[in-house]
């Protein structure tokens, strides 16, 4: 017998996601899956799931589930108030999971013992917003599934995990295959101020704002590959940094990739903050 969890609110945003859609971007389709990959698989662990199991990812708290059935759930990434963290924990049949707004981060992630079952669509559950693949975003009244991919419970009950930066956060730049485009003035200001993340950012990227850098060249590029992690600068000159659903080209110049695993802390950015782009930052 299936077991289930109840959706009585969504919050502002609530996902479906998993590793995401591997291998397709000769077909023009993108990766996608969970933006905070680490708080994502952290959420499978903890609960002893095996990798790739289906988790939710929820932007800005305000997720409400109600439990038809008794299941072990866990949230990680950005904490909420109401909700039990970075530890697993039984909800019985008939209780509530409610998550209120993060203190600090954007991103939690909920995750049950099994995963939850969604069908998946090209090889993956994600949603890709950019793309319009996957499950829609979760809505009231959705009945979840919990699905077969459990494996043998860990031994840890709490992960000691720091929270998501609060204020600036610095993370770390090499250059880009179109740091050409720029000349090492508009490098230099690239790698010293303090950008403020924009309301305008999602999962397809963060958009920053500050001082415009300016081309040092004319003209515009064929289209090329995009990685996540990619800093593209459009013709504004405000750097956007790719997430999870980027685009699978563009045309604008990358200048510069963040290292991988601090995109997963830029994905817990929220509008307002300050990021630093720091080709010398170290953790």
């Amino acid at each position: 017998m299936t077991r289930h969890l109840v959706v009585e609110e969504p919050g502002p945003l609530t996902t479906v996601q998993d590793e995401g859609r591997v291998g397709r971007s000769a077909i023009g389709i993108g990766r996608s899956g969970a933006c905070d990959r680490a708080s994502y698989r952290l959420a499978n662990r903890l609960l002893g799931n095996r990798p790739g199991a289906v988790a939710l990812e929820v932007t800005f708290g305000g997720l409400v589930v109600r439990a038809e059935d008794e299941v072990m759930v866990v949230t990680t990434g950005a904490r909420c108030p109401g909700a039990p963290h970075n530890g697993p924990v039984r909800l019985r049949s008939g209780e509530v999971l409610r998550l209120g707004a993060p203190v600090t981060g954007l991103r939690t992630y909920v995750a049950v013992r099994g995963g939850f079952a969604v069908e998946p669509v090209l090889g993956s559950s994600a949603t890709d917003v950019l793309g319009g693949l996957g499950p829609a975003p979760v809505s009231a009244g959705d009945r979840l599934g919990v699905g077969d991919l459990a494996a043998g419970l860990p031994d840890t009950d709490l992960a000691a995990v720091a929270e998501p930066a609060s204020g600036l956060l610095e993370v770390r730049l090499t250059e880009g295959p179109r740091r050409d485009w720029f000349d090492e003035e508009a490098w230099r200001l690239l790698t010293t101020q303090e950008y403020t993340v924009s309301g305008e950012s999602n999962r397809v990227g963060v958009r920053l704002e500050g001082r415009a850098l300016e081309r040092s060249r004319e003209g515009e590029l064929p289209s090329e590959g995009m990685l996540r992690g990619a800093l593209q600068i459009p013709p504004s000159g405000l750097p956007v940094l790719f997430l999870a659903d980027h685009p699978v080209t563009g045309g604008y110049p990358v200048i510069g990739y963040v290292d991988d695993s601090d995109v997963d802390r830029c994905a817990q950015l929220r509008p307002g903050q300050r990021l630093r782009l720091d080709a010398r930052a170290r953790r």
